[in-house]
């Protein structure tokens, strides 16, 4: 009976091994969970950000208030009936040598 007990469990252990350790085992299947769901948070946020540039273009196709932002914001354009002032800090005045 002994040696008939041990060897089911060698062939029990024989049979598990490629389950545990083999190629295709729980570490792999583990390792390729952990990549899926860093994956799937990089959509996310790129996800995300595609909507934000899809409503921008959106409101630059649409809105003439979007297109004025932007002109004034990243060109410094004005409009037709406004007037520009632009307001200059002092230079700093070199400061005298102490006698």
């Amino acid at each position: 009976m002994r040696p008939l007990a041990l060897a089911l469990i060698v062939l029990i252990a024989a049979v598990q091994w490629p389950l545990w350790a083999g190629k295709g085992g729980w570490g792999r299947v583990w390792a390729l969970d952990q990549q899926l769901k860093a994956q799937r948070h990089a959509n996310d946020a790129l996800r995300a950000r595609n909507t934000a540039l899809a409503a921008e273009v959106r409101d630059l196709k649409t809105g003439y208030e979007a297109i004025e932002e932007r002109a004034r914001s990243e060109l410094g354009m004005i409009a037709q009936d406004e007037e520009f002032f632009q307001l200059l800090e002092p230079a700093p005045q070199a400061s005298k040598p102490a006698r």
